[in-house]
């Protein structure tokens, strides 16, 4: 019988994939130093354990709260009890970037639906932004259309100014003044 480490799997149907941890390990690394197979085999293991450490604890923290999914922050408090604190904002940084790459891959996706796709620019979508600033700026790794580098917080007030536009289109009126502040809360 093999051993129960999570549940309903057994620990060799827990891991890691093979060749994007081994890219992962080698991008970390100058390029001269070579990595033994077994090293590699090991750091893999110790990547899913401490994958399944902080499952764990992130979801007594959930328990805890008495909430039936685990949150991001979650994860984070789970970080803290763990005493892996000194990550946090890392980690978080790292988050709220996965959260901006998923907008905009949910942007191009729409984007490449009414410019590309059978239905060119349906009537019922009018409002849509027809030119992108946003996702055109950010496509070049958070750089303005004239290539310099665009802060989180001026990509933020850029995304907000078009949110305001587009609602302004959509309801028919006319843009609303109210510029968002760059220096607002990436918090809201």
């Amino acid at each position: 019988m093999e051993p129960m480490d999570i549940v309903g799997k057994s620990k060799e149907d827990a891991s890691l994939p093979k060749a994007t941890m081994t890219k992962i390990i080698k991008e970390m690394l100058p390029p001269d130093v070579r990595v033994a197979r077994d090293a590699q085999d090991l750091l893999i293991e110790c990547c899913v354990e401490f994958i399944n450490l902080v499952s764990s604890e992130s979801n007594e923290v959930c328990n805890r709260e008495e909430k039936r999914t685990i949150a991001p922050e979650h994860v984070l408090r789970a970080l803290e009890v763990l005493g892996f604190g000194e990550y946090i904002e890392e980690v978080y940084a790292a988050y709220e970037q996965h959260k901006l790459e998923t907008m905009m891959d949910c942007l191009e996706g729409a984007s490449a639906a009414l410019i590309d796709g059978p239905l060119k620019k349906p009537s019922n979508l009018s409002w849509f932004p027809s030119n992108l600033t946003l996702l055109d700026s950010l496509r070049g790794g958070g750089k303005w259309s004239n290539g310099a580098e665009m802060t989180e917080e001026e990509a933020l007030a850029e995304q907000q100014r078009m949110f305001a536009e587009a609602r302004a289109r959509m309801n028919g009126g006319a843009i609303a003044s109210k510029q968002p502040d760059a220096d607002q809360s990436l918090d809201s």
